[in-house]
Parts: structure tokens; sequence; C-alpha cells
């Protein structure tokens, strides 16, 4: 998918809404504002769903099976025809006359006011919808031409950062190892594009590594806590559960290493992953070890992580 070849399309409609919740209707000129979305629609904003995008074939099928939706019905502002966007990847490029849009998630999950969803039982928006933000800014109406291009592989590696703790999310102790995460990351020329705290759950863990890989495509993902001995520490369980191979190496080495700092280290469960495309790697939960950790695989992470994207060969070193 990602050596695919430019694509091209056509502006089937452009849709707004003023509020949240409602459904989106069509306007004659959509005004698009850089790194804020599309002028007048509320989910406009400094995030990386300021512009969502449907296939005008996806709901000309979804309406002959008697759905009767309209456009803007699933809340997209953009409705295109001739595009397969849900085979975008994130980072794909879409330029519109002089406005320029970055694809940055594919899917999500459909919100509880859902109208469609509420007429019909379903909704096509969070299988086949995706969500850009605004590159460069102007003006798009019904019937200009659409083009789609690959993401550059040259691009900055895309990261997040999850941190586990039940202190942490309750607001009892403020979490100092994700934002060594991010900072260590950011210096080394990663692109983190979130960074998230949430309590010892595995269920809540599981779905956030599924949203950021299968949504967000991002190239790794960093966890923070939850892989000691403690009966609350079920992140390495949690990870394993969602993903399609094991990277073992990785946390064998920083075990490897960890345990010419502290004998300690034999005791910590963290595991590394791959889900599709994405990286995972669990990390301990102090500040002090996640710099540490971080320190010992940043350098290598590099080419397997160019393998993951196809930007590089398995035999490159031959």
């Amino acid at each position: 998918m990602r050596d695919k070849l430019e694509q091209k399309g056509i502006i089937r409609a452009v849709c707004v809404s003023p509020e949240k919740g409602t459904v989106k209707r069509p306007v004659e000129t959509g005004i698009f504002i850089r790194d804020f979305g599309i002028e007048n629609d509320a989910h406009a904003g400094k995030w990386h769903r300021q512009v969502s995008l449907l296939s005008y074939d996806s709901v000309a099928a979804f309406n002959e099976r008697g759905a009767g939706a309209a456009d803007g019905d699933f809340g997209e502002n953009l409705l295109v025809e001739g595009l397969e966007l849900k085979t975008l990847p994130v980072g794909s490029i879409l330029k519109v006359g002089r406005v320029v849009l970055e694809v940055t998630q594919i899917g999500k999950e459909c919100h509880t006011g859902c109208v469609i969803r509420q007429r019909t039982g379903d909704c096509i928006m969070p299988r086949e919808g995706i969500f850009a933000r605004v590159l460069e800014g102007g003006e798009i109406r019904a019937g200009d031409p659409i083009t789609a291009e690959p993401p550059d592989p040259e691009r900055p590696f895309q990261a997040a950062v999850i941190t586990l703790s039940d202190k942490g999310a309750r607001g009892e102790r403020t979490d100092e190892s994700g934002p060594a995460a991010v900072q260590i990351l950011e210096e080394a020329g990663y692109e983190v594009i979130e960074a998230i705290l949430i309590p010892d759950e595995p269920e809540m863990l599981k779905k956030e590594l599924c949203r950021l890989a299968d949504q967000r495509q991002a190239d790794l993902v960093i966890t923070s806590g939850g892989t000691g001995f403690s009966p609350r520490d079920r992140t390495p369980e949690a990870t394993m559960a969602v993903a399609d191979r094991n990277a073992p190496g990785i946390a064998e080495y920083i075990r490897m290493r960890s345990m010419e700092i502290t004998d300690r280290a034999m005791l910590g469960r963290g595991v590394s992953v791959i889900r599709k495309g994405t990286l995972i790697i669990n990390l301990p939960g102090s500040p002090k070890a996640v710099r540490e950790s971080l320190g010992m695989i940043l350098n290598t992470l590099d080419h397997g992580l160019r393998i993951l994207r196809n930007s590089a060969s398995e035999c490159a070193g031959k």
C-alpha cells in the first residue's frame, strides 16, 4: 500500500456542521484553514482529526440497502469519488487545488449520538472513513479534482507514549516517566503524536494499543509501567494479547543491559511485539529506567522501523 502510485478522484460534496453531535450539511465552498480545519465546522481545531473524508461509492453501496443517507449524514467533511480512501496509509498526502491535507487516522469508534446508527443500526464511518489535518489552506468546492500521493518514506518516525499508573490516573501522583519518554523521543527526531496516562487496566491498554496501531498507524508505541510482579501489573499480558508477532530481542536486550545497573532488572516482565506496522515496547515505570532503557535501544531501532515501514531492505547490510 505504501508504494502505491498516485490516485485521482473528484470531490462530490463539502459538508460542515456548526455544532458537535449534529449531522453535517453541504456548503457551496469550504474554506480550509492551515493547521485548523474548515471554517465554521465544529470539529476544526488544533488536533489531528481536522477534516473527515468518506468514499462516495461506500455511501452509495450503503444506500442500496435502503439507508437513505444524505451528503454529510455520516459526519464527513469531504465526500470523495474515485479514491480508495480506506486503503490510504497514514501520512498520505491529499491535494485539492491549493489545499494540502495529510492523512492522520484510518477509521474511528462510532460516537454514541451517531444519527445514522440510531436510524439504521449501522454506520460505515468507523470502518471506511479517514481523517486528515490541513497542511496548506484554500478553498474546496464540489467537482474539484483530488489526488492522493503515498507518504514520504523519509518522514520522521511517529511515536506514542502510554503511561500506566493507578495513582497517576487518579491525580494522586505526578507522572514523570511519560514526559521523560516524550522528551527523549523528540530529541531523537521522533514526532510524538500522543502521550496518554491511564490506570493499570488491561482492557483499557489493549484498546489504546489497537487504536494507536490500527487507526493512527504509529511507527512506535512505548508503554511505561505495569511490568513488575504486583497483581495489578498486567502490561505484558495486555500487550501480548494484541500482538501479531513477537519481537523478543528488544525486551531481552533491555533486561540484559539493565542487569549491569541493578540485579532487580531480572524481575522486569516487559515484552516487545509487533502489531501490523507498529512496534510496541514495554518499559518499567520509573523515569530513570525509561531514560536508561531508551538510551540503550534508540540508535538501533531505526533499521527495524524502516523495515516495518517498507523503506529499508532486511538485507541492507549485505
